[in-house]
């Protein structure tokens, strides 16, 4: 008779062994129509698993992350499901869940068009109506690969083939269509109401180049109608913030196939950049570190000694010389510092030593990852690195971290979360290290007050860290800043101090990135703002325009006034109507529109209009000139309008 203890501390006694979905029913019929599955001892199983001794049991609802992603999970199936009923010369190969939703890679003889997405989405819907039980199976590893041999699926086979003889495969079937999968799944398919197909991609097998092309179906599942809805609605506002859209509109970038992955910036959006660098600057010498500069290319037996070459060594770009030595282009700026570090002997009195460089880094991306600012192969590293004793780490830490959540404030990020990162399974240095490591960065995190989030062996190879995510307008999050402890680096490289005991002693790294990368913190901030860049960091922050050639004299001595100030201003004096120029302005989201007529001429006056179409009215050019000076030494906290 077993034992069902459930979250609340409660006891369910059965005489007999029970289904996950049976206690879920005698819990209550609502929460029997709302499981999805259940965990059962920690483990996630199906709603049909039989829990034949005394076990601990918690139901999983769409309400619970887990049951999101088993409702997505199941919808990669029904959507797979659909496709081979339409188009039954498809084969199927994987389909897994990822943030939001879900896709499904499909070898089949033409392209899908968004007439095909279409009829999917409409054979989907059928099958949820059908309300088709979800069944599981188990069979042998060689008996799995006959099976789908047999039905034509050579992908799924191949990929049954690779796991190990000894291991039972499972599947999971809906209306005669059959797929290889772990689980969980739901019980039926018509647990699966609120989905969307969103778009279609080309994927390679396997994720690699030389393999075949695939057909990748993208889309998205929720637990109800109004929760797709609210997701369709932020998705088009996504759309209309898109970056890459901004970048062509505003004319900032762009990018071209003769350099993937690479920016081109345009004046503008260089002017941007460059913003940013300078805030940075300001920000770091205030703190107390030190400027370098480190080469790009570099010895390809220095990242062999620094360990980035095992593990980054498929992205990283290597060239050789005609005297036959090979060198690698800079993925990271770690090494290089150490480098720095490790010209002249340095003791405890010189720690902490504080080095931070804005460094050009290449990573090679395949090219079907890039996404404009966002994924590129050539980005700028907001990096530094504190060489500092044991005893620092705290204080250093929590200095980092105040230094970084100021800066995101800044620029108006308030919704930041910070997530821990421990060990991964592929590393440097021993476990006793790596347990140093970890406990020092938990102290300095507890020491800063900071709430964590948990994000289990996804740390850097040579130590772990806390990343810093922003939460943007829409309610999209984006990994910038890091904070790493590495006990490993230094010692691999010889880096050494003379301890207060004279003796040699290794430093710990403190390896620290605010932005991240330069070029998608501009993405991220565009995206943020939509392209209405606060005047502080906006490449144009006032137009001067002039109604007739009259004002142009004045025009041009209102831009020289406010250029003197440091304001980035432009004039327009184009033969155009004052209504065509005004729109074609607000349209490039330039903050202020400074309008000049006889009347302010006369007056040495201007008339004053934002972006947002609210008229300021006309005001002396001296008060034009403090209320910008002030709107732009706040960073934004204080505006001309408010």
């Amino acid at each position: 008779m077993p034992v069902i203890t459930l979250p609340d501390g409660s006891q369910r006694v059965f005489d007999r062994p029970v289904k996950v979905g049976e206690v879920a029913a005698a819990i209550g019929a609502g929460l029997a129509r709302a499981a999805l599955a259940g965990r059962v001892n920690d483990e996630l199983v199906d709603t049909s698993f039989l829990i034949e001794q005394d076990a601990r049991l918690s139901i999983v609802t769409s309400k619970d992350p887990a049951g999101l992603e088993v409702l997505r999970h199941s919808t990669a199936h029904l959507l797979a499901q659909a496709v081979q009923s339409l188009f039954p010369d498809a084969q199927v190969t994987i389909g897994p869940v990822i943030e939001d939703g879900f896709y499904y890679d499909f070898a089949f003889k033409r392209p899908f068009t968004p007439e095909d997405l279409v009829a999917i989405e409409a054979r989907m819907k059928e099958l949820v109506a059908a309300d088709l039980p979800v069944e599981r199976r188990v069979m042998s590893r060689d008996a799995a690969v006959k099976f789908f041999t047999d039905l034509g699926e050579r992908y799924k086979a191949e990929i049954i083939a690779a796991i190990p003889a000894d291991q039972e495969i499972s599947l999971y079937g809906q209306g005669g269509w059959v797929d290889l999968c772990r689980g969980p799944h739901v019980p039926s398919t018509g647990k699966l109401k609120a989905f969307k197909l969103t778009k279609v991609a080309g994927a390679y097998w396997r994720g690699d180049s030389r393999n075949e092309m695939l057909q990748r179906i993208y889309g998205t599942a929720w637990p109800d109608e109004a929760a797709l809805k609210a997701y369709l609605t932020r998705l088009e506002e996504a759309e209309k913030r898109d970056h890459r859209k901004l970048g062509r509109e505003l004319d900032l970038f762009h990018f071209q196939e003769e350099a993937p992955g690479a920016v081109f910036w345009h004046p503008k959006g260089w002017t941007l950049f460059l913003q940013l660098i300078s805030y940075m600057r300001e920000q770091q010498l205030a703190a107390g570190y030190r400027e370098v500069n480190t080469p790009e290319i570099m010895d390809r037996g220095l990242w062999v000694q620094s360990g980035h070459m095992e593990k980054f060594g498929d992205n990283m770009f290597m060239t050789q010389t005609p005297d036959e030595r090979v060198f690698a282009i800079k993925p990271m700026n770690c090494p290089g510092h150490v480098q720095v570090f490790n010209q002249g002997l340095k003791s405890y009195r010189d720690l902490p030593l504080r080095l931070c460089e804005f460094g050009k880094v290449h990573r090679y991306e395949p090219s079907g990852a890039l996404h404009g600012l966002m994924r590129v192969r050539a980005f700028t590293q907001d990096d530094a690195h504190i060489f500092c004793t044991e005893d620092q780490i705290t204080a250093e830490s929590v200095a980092v971290t105040d230094l970084i959540l100021g800066i995101y404030r800044d620029f108006g990020f308030d919704d930041i979360r910070v997530k821990f990162s421990d060990r991964p399974a592929k590393r440097v240095g021993s476990d006793a290290i790596w347990d140093q490591a970890e406990a020092a960065l938990r102290a300095a995190a507890q020491a800063g007050g900071l709430e964590l989030e948990y994000n289990p062996g996804e740390g850097a190879f040579y130590g772990p860290k806390l990343e810093f995510v922003l939460r943007d307008a829409i309610g999209r999050d984006w990994q910038c800043g890091t904070l790493q402890v590495d006990f490993n680096l230094p010692e691999r490289l010889g880096a050494t101090f003379i301890g207060d005991d004279s003796q040699r002693r290794v430093p710990v790294m403190l390896h620290r990135a605010m932005f991240g990368s330069l070029e998608r913190f501009c993405g991220i901030l565009l995206e943020h703002h939509a392209g209405r860049l606060p005047t502080w960091l906006a490449p144009v922050q006032v137009v001067v325009l002039n109604i007739t050639d009259r004002q142009a004299e004045f025009a041009e001595q209102v831009q020289e006034t406010l250029k003197n100030q440091g304001v980035r201003v432009e004039a327009d004096l184009r033969n155009e109507t004052i209504g065509f120029k005004i729109r074609e302005h607000t349209l490039q989201r330039v903050p202020y529109l400074v309008i000049v007529g006889d009347r302010e001429a006369q007056n040495h006056a201007v008339a004053v209009r934002t972006r947002g179409g609210k008229d300021l009215g006309t005001m002396p050019l001296p008060r034009l000139v403090q209320g910008l000076a002030t709107e732009i030494a706040s960073r934004g906290r204080t505006v001309m309008e408010g």
